[in-house]
Formats: structure tokens, C-alpha cells, sequence
């Protein structure tokens, strides 16, 4: 943690305002005339997620923190809690339910994240920006069906529900997007 001055902030930055981290989205220096600059900040809370719009002066202090992204896969799911092991140290990281939440459903056995850590504890875990899951149930595909047509219910293999193409059949994998999970194409993992 480093103490700078509050117009050296920049967008991507985490601070450590009061013991609270916030991530800094964007940043506005005004300087009216002969009037005293201020500088507003929109900032992302670490921990709530909620975003507020801050003004402060340019010259006050503030801790710049700068946080850990690891690699790691996931592997077992402890009671309510979700294992997940560092691919270089091989060392387990627990998270809890409430962080990791519907997050689960895009995430098989030894699927890779990254999780942050700040001073040791877990702070967000990120997925990759896509996955591939296997369809484990939907209607049988329609004859004649093209990709615009239409599109049905399937169940993958997490227990993840998702629309798909009506020519997509049991047994088949599809890539997911896991912003919103929706269907981007077929695999070709499989084939």
C-alpha cells in the first residue's frame, strides 16, 4: 500500500478509503478559473459492488492498493463452500457460497478462474469470458430447423439453463458466454 496524492489516481486504481476498497472507474479534474480544482471519481465499492461519485481535492492523500490476481482451477464443492487450488503452488483456496454464487453454474471440475486477493484474503473471482458445457437435456431437434428459426430450453451439464438453436441435440457441447449466459455456437471440442 502506497500513500499519493489524489490527482495522481487513475482509472483501474484501487484505494483504501477508510478501510473500505474501491476501484476507480473514472476520473474528472475541474479547474474553474481561479477557483480551487476538484477532482470527482467514480469509484466501484470492492466489497458491495455498488458505485458512488466521489469529489475530493486534488491534494488530499490516499492509499493506492494494489491487489493479486492468481490462476486457479476449481475442484470440489465443501458442504456450502467451493474449493479451488493455485495451478503453480497447488495450495487450496476456499470461497464462500455468497461470493462465488451463480457463478457455479458456468464451472465444471478443474475449469480454470482468477481470483484477487488483497492482503491474503479472497477478494472476486473471475470467469473466463467463455465456456463450453455439454447439453445434458432438451427437445428433440426439428427437422429442416436453420439457426434463426427458433430456439428451446436445454439443461447443461452444471445444472445451467440456457436457449439454443432448435438443432441443438443432447449430447452436444456449446460454448456459453458467462457475462449472460447466452449460447454462442457448438463445439468443436467434442468432435
Amino acid at each position: 500500500m502506497a500513500s499519493t496524492k489524489m490527482i495522481d489516481i487513475r482509472r483501474g486504481m484501487v484505494l483504501n478509503m477508510n478501510g473500505t476498497l474501491f476501484y476507480c472507474l473514472d476520473r474528472d479534474l475541474n479547474t474553474p478559473g481561479n477557483w480551487r480544482a476538484i477532482l470527482y471519481l467514480k469509484l466501484k465499492n470492492m466489497t458491495t459492488g455498488s458505485i458512488t461519485d466521489e469529489r475530493v481535492h486534488p491534494d488530499d492523500k490516499v492509499d493506492v492498493v494494489y491487489l493479486d490476481t492468481k490462476d486457479y482451477s476449481y475442484s470440489y464443492k465443501d458442504g456450502e463452500d467451493f474449493v479451488f487450488v493455485d495451478k503453480e503452488t497447488f495450495e487450496p483456496v476456499t470461497l464462500s457460497n455468497d461470493m462465488v454464487g451463480d457463478m457455479m453454474k458456468y464451472l465444471r471440475e478443474n475449469d480454470d478462474v482468477k481470483i484477487t486477493f488483497y492482503d491474503g484474503k479472497a477478494l472476486s473471482m473471475e470467469l473466463p469470458q467463455t465456456v463450453t458445457l455439454k447439453v445434458i437435456e432438451t427437445e428433440p431437434s426439428i427437422k429442416g430447423a436453420t439457426a434463426a428459426a427458433q430456439t428451446k430450453a436445454a439443461t447443461l451439464e452444471t445444472g445451467l439453463v440456457i436457449q439454443v438453436p432448435s438443432f441443438i441435440t443432447q449430447g452436444e457441447l456449446v460454448e456459453v458466454q458467462t457475462e449472460d449466459g447466452k449460447y454462442l455456437k457448438r463445439s468443436k471440442e467434442g468432435k
